[in-house]
């Protein structure tokens, strides 16, 4: 049974956008700002044109690899299968990870606004409805994220409008982009905090056997992605900067978010404010368990996952049902685990992930065909190379617990890996010895 191809290119790049969240924006303001000594609109420019790199290579691997693996697949194909295996099984914790960072936001959040109600119930009650909404398909997936991308879109448009009626009569405004009173680290430490606004626009390429035309749609769909997420979060950085020249302090940096919004439209834009994170929270949720689901169908397929599981395909939803099931079953780790160790799995995981698919562009392209000319090199070899140097500076910047649970991770995996290849080769042993006695017992 194979997954049907019913995407279009606007399906494709809301569920990418409902999983990056723009809402995402006030979400990490306080750490943002913070960081980069509020040089927001700098710091948001210099991870734009870090991951702008990354996303041009994960473009090229779409076109010669159009299925949905995704970073799994294209290392494997283009550097080494047992490398792929390790990258897939990395990019698993930014998945399988992202989901329960969406019910524990949720939970947290609505608990706060009912204390009544314990957190573990709102966890449990959108754990329910991402599931049920995934097991109806990927066009559903899509349509009901299209309208609720759209509403945090329409919330920053109104934002920002907010802020253009305040903006003062004399300002300049080419202060938020030439001010240098904040050194250069800084900005550059704001953006290496920033750029985990940008992740999720990878996480469409594992819809690539449910997208019409895939290896057109697909890199088209990645290059809207990362523009819409650059203006939505470049727009108000500039904004918030002419009307806030000075520098800001805030009661709480988590919370940030919600202080700057009532600074800008009163009580009652807070509220409006905590209604829309709350819904682009959940279809966060929906589009990180339809990834996470594909990335472990792809993998059961190819043995290795258990196939009789991992690549079953429900006959009536057409949808890796049993792979949604398991991801709700993994995003119960929500009612136990802390927000700050989910978030350290995923940034190791997609991290790694985008090393690698810069690696790939170089092997498939420069290496094994041979586009070595003057535009080859600049376009497979120089551009996707410098894409690597930024998530390798990035990767340096991850903390010490981020890096000694991923190492972990990753050492299970070499331990499950070989259990695994024992096993199949046994098998396969058992099987050759059958068939030679056969003609025997005839």
């Amino acid at each position: 049974m194979k997954l049907q191809q019913t995407l279009s290119l606007f399906q494709v790049a809301f569920l990418g956008l409902a999983w990056m969240t723009p809402m995402i924006y006030f979400s990490i303001y306080g750490i943002a700002y913070d960081a980069s000594s509020g040089m927001l609109t700098q710091a948001y420019l210099l991870a734009f044109v870090a991951i702008l790199f990354t996303a041009y290579s994960y473009g090229l691997m779409a076109v010669a690899h159009p299925t949905s693996g995704s970073a799994y697949t294209y290392v494997k194909k283009a550097v080494h299968p047992y490398l792929g295996f390790l990258v897939g099984w990395a990019l698993l914790l930014d998945y399988l990870f992202s989901p329960i960072i969406a019910c524990l936001t949720f939970g947290i959040y609505m608990h706060a606004q009912f204390p009544a109600v314990p957190a573990a119930a709102w966890i449990v009650g959108i754990n329910l409805a991402v599931t049920l909404v995934n097991a109806k398909g990927a066009s559903f997936s899509a349509n009901l994220s299209k309208w609720i991308v759209l509403l945090q879109m329409g919330f920053i448009a109104l934002f920002c409008l907010l802020l253009v009626r305040h903006l003062p009569s004399h300002g300049d405004p080419l202060a938020p982009l030439l001010q240098t009173r904040v050194p250069l680290d800084g900005v550059l430490s704001g953006a290496s905090v920033i750029c985990f606004s940008f992740l999720g626009f990878d996480s469409i390429t594992t819809m690539a056997e449910e997208t019409k035309n895939a290896r057109k749609t697909i890199p088209r769909a990645i290059a809207f992605i990362i523009i819409i997420a650059c203006v939505l979060y470049v727009t108000p950085s500039y904004l918030t900067q002419l009307d806030f020249p000075g520098v800001l302090s805030f009661a709480d940096l988590d919370s940030a978010g919600l202080e700057i919004v009532k600074m800008v439209g009163g009580a009652a834009l807070g509220t409006v404010f905590i209604g829309v994170l709350l819904l682009a929270i959940f279809t966060q949720g929906v589009s990180s368990v339809s990834s996470a689901s594909r990335l472990m169908y792809v993998m059961g397929r190819e043995s290795i996952l258990p196939a009789r599981t991992f690549a079953y395909v429900h006959p009536k939803l057409k949808t890796p049902l049993a792979n949604i099931l398991i991801v709700a079953i993994v995003s119960l780790l929500a009612l136990v685990i802390r927000l700050d160790t989910a978030v350290k799995f995923v940034n190791f995981g997609a991290l790694t992930a985008f090393f690698f698919v810069n690696a790939s562009v170089v092997c498939h392209y420069f290496a094994k065909e041979r586009r070595r000319s003057l535009t080859g090199t600049l376009l497979y070899l120089v551009l996707p190379a410098v894409g690597a140097g930024f998530i390798a500076w990035l990767f340096l910047l991850l903390s010490k617990d981020a890096l000694i649970m991923g190492l972990v991770w990753l050492a299970a995996g070499i331990v499950y890996n070989a259990r695994n290849a024992a096993f199949v080769k046994s098998l396969l042993g058992r099987r050759r010895v059958g068939r030679a006695e056969a003609p025997g017992r005839r």
